[in-house]
């Protein structure tokens, strides 16, 4: 009887620990910045940025859509710099916050608006749902420089940003543990290859893909991920 009971107590044991194990999810987090201003931009001639308000946005759901194709359960946050679209929708005078509301919800994802660096920081280590969940993929759309992923670009003032995650934060501010091991990292903002990438590697043990040059957002309007003028690097 003994010997049976055992037995019984193991199996279930076992299966309990099987169950905890299938809780573990794959949690994919999009990262998408603020678009510039055109009252700012329109001084710059041929160097102007963000003629489309929807760069951004629409290079995030390029992601998400294809990501969903494989996979309509997949887990995906994406998290979007709200006050450079409050900005460009007063400009413009279309409420583009609720139309990016609207994008995430006909997608039905998890979706989150940030209005600082401090707040992004916080929504992507709350991006597991639990202590088992492990980020597997992250891809940032928006402006950068070789340092920093600018969250605000051109928008609070012309031609700099007021609102930036810096490479030297991170490991400060993202927790070093919600990234699986073989995570695959983007950055689509320029030359994130030049020194961001091996900040990101440090902090986190995974590569983040980076371009040595600009990135490019002119395919997005073919339905295509950005491209970049330089060579991608990790």
């Amino acid at each position: 009887m003994l010997a049976r009971n055992m037995k019984v107590l193991r199996t279930i044991f076992l299966a309990m620990l099987l169950a905890g194990s299938s809780m573990t999810q794959a949690v994919e987090v999009v990262l998408c910045g603020g678009v510039a201003l055109r009252s700012w931009e329109n001084f710059r001639g041929p160097a102007a940025h963000d003629n489309w308000w929807a760069n951004f946005v629409r290079a995030s759901t390029v992601y998400i859509d294809g990501a969903l194709a494989k996979n309509p359960d997949k887990d995906i946050l994406w998290i979007v710099y709200r006050p450079s679209y409050i900005a460009r929708g007063k400009e413009n005078k279309t409420d583009y916050v609720s139309r990016i509301q609207e994008t995430a919800s006909k997608r039905k994802i998890r979706f989150r608006f940030v209005d600082s660096a401090d707040e992004a920081y916080e929504a992507i280590n709350n991006a597991p749902r639990n202590k088992m969940d492990r980020i597997t993929a992250f891809f940032y759309f928006g402006h950068s420089n070789p340092h920093a992923f600018m969250l605000d670009y051109s928008n609070d003032i012309m031609a700099a940003s007021t609102a930036w995650m810096h490479e030297k934060d991170l490991a400060s501010k993202i927790k070093s543990d919600i990234f699986d091991a073989n995570a695959e990292c983007w950055s689509y903002g320029c030359y994130t290859g030049r020194s961001m990438s091996k900040f990101w590697r440090e902090a986190f043990q995974v590569g983040l893909w980076g371009n040595l040059e600009s990135t490019r957002y002119q395919p997005v309007g073919q339905g295509k991920l950005p491209a970049g003028a330089g060579r991608w690097v990790r």
